[in-house]
């Protein structure tokens, strides 16, 4: 190879913040040149994308709406990440952060009990920390690698979730539909915004932010982790517990996304159906990386990747583009983040050619 990376002695601290701007710009651009291909004039999709969706209120709320469940298990990933503990499957922790919550408004259906929807917050948070808490066992125990544990618990989430509203919570007048009954009022997040879909479990993303960072800046767990994620042998060293880190990691991460499937079935969508979320729990990793694992940047980014979200549904109606599209720029997002970074830690160099020793010595004994 003509060139080859080398280690930067010291990478800019001003391009590693400015990394994820250059990256979605240079996803946008891309994404213009995709739209050119696809036959759609560039500027046009470009405002049906990423403009046209939030022009009025009601646009404005959906982008929030979507924005608080990834910004709130992207803050859950975000600590463990800080300590390299690596949750892929908070998507299963969703998924069972719904479950466990839906099926208490499902037993209690009819009450009018104010304590019903605390309970379901609990009981949501829980189902996610226990679900996570198998990965934390088994990599504390065992030594198993918590990507592949998280990630494969996740598929049996699913598969779970298909059963219980195919099964034990299907609705019996739901005509055979996958679903279960209706939630009933007091089983409901208030709506903050009148006729919009805009809950009051965005107000739990609200206070978990500064949570995050309190915790992550002030308190002594937060510090113990992030020197073990930083520098595992001065952690050991210093008699930091690695297996206290990685439960923490994986407890936080999953009670956080328990909490978002809790707001995603006792929110917008009112019941239990085969699927808890449209993939917010693998887009919520994407969105903890662009944030930099820092609570103000995940804010921002978690808008983005609701813009997202939002642009593809706006891309189906308006442009008849594929539901692909919004995949498609997640990963394109995801893909020039990642390049963006190995040229802030990393430099290409031209290699030097090389004569090999035996040539030279050839060379010489005919001189």
């Amino acid at each position: 190879m003509m060139f080859k990376l080398e280690a930067r002695p010291v990478p800019s601290v001003w391009m590693r913040y400015l990394s994820p701007v250059l990256a979605a710009l240079l996803t946008l651009i891309c994404g213009m040149v995709l739209f050119a291909a696809l036959g759609r004039a560039p500027l046009e999709a470009f405002e049906v994308f990423f403009i046209s969706p939030v022009q009025d209120l009601n646009g404005v709320t959906e982008l929030l709406l979507k924005a608080s469940p990834l910004c709130l298990i992207a803050l859950g990933l975000a600590i463990g990440f800080r300590a390299n503990v690596w949750n892929i499957g908070a998507e299963g922790q969703l998924t069972l952060g719904a479950i466990f919550g839906g099926t208490l408004a499902i037993w209690f259906d009819g009450s009018s009990s104010p304590w019903l929807l605390p309970g379901m917050v609990l009981a949501g948070m829980l189902g996610g920390a226990l679900w996570a808490a198998i990965a934390a066992l088994l990599r504390t125990r065992f030594n198993a690698n918590e990507i592949l544990v998280t990630l494969m618990l996740t598929y049996i989430a699913k598969l779970l979730l298909g059963y219980l509203v195919d099964g034990p919570l299907k609705d019996p007048n739901g005509q055979n539909f996958p679903q279960s009954i209706m939630f009933g009022d007091a089983a409901l997040f208030p709506m903050l915004v009148e006729g919009t879909r805009l809950n009051a479990s965005a107000l739990l993303t609200v206070l978990a932010v500064p949570l995050a960072w309190l915790f992550l800046s002030k308190s002594f767990a937060g510090y113990q982790m992030q020197v073990g994620g930083q520098a595992p042998a001065a952690a050991r060293y210093a008699g930091f517990s690695e297996s206290r880190s990685i439960w923490l990691g994986l407890l936080i991460s999953g009670a956080a996304a328990g909490l978002a499937g809790v707001g995603e079935v006792a929110g917008p969508l009112g019941q239990l159906q085969p699927s808890a979320s449209p993939g917010y729990g693998f887009a919520a990793i994407i969105v903890a990386f662009l944030g930099r694992l820092h609570p103000v940047g995940i804010v921002l980014a978690s808008l983005l990747m609701s813009l997202l979200y939002l642009g593809g549904e706006s891309a189906q109606m308006s442009l008849q583009l594929p539901n692909a599209i919004t995949g498609l720029f997640q990963g394109m997002l995801l893909f020039f983040l990642l390049g963006c970074d190995l040229l802030v830690n990393y430099r290409l160099r031209r290699r030097q050619p090389t004569v090999r020793a035996s040539s030279t010595a050839a060379a010489k004994v005919e001189a």
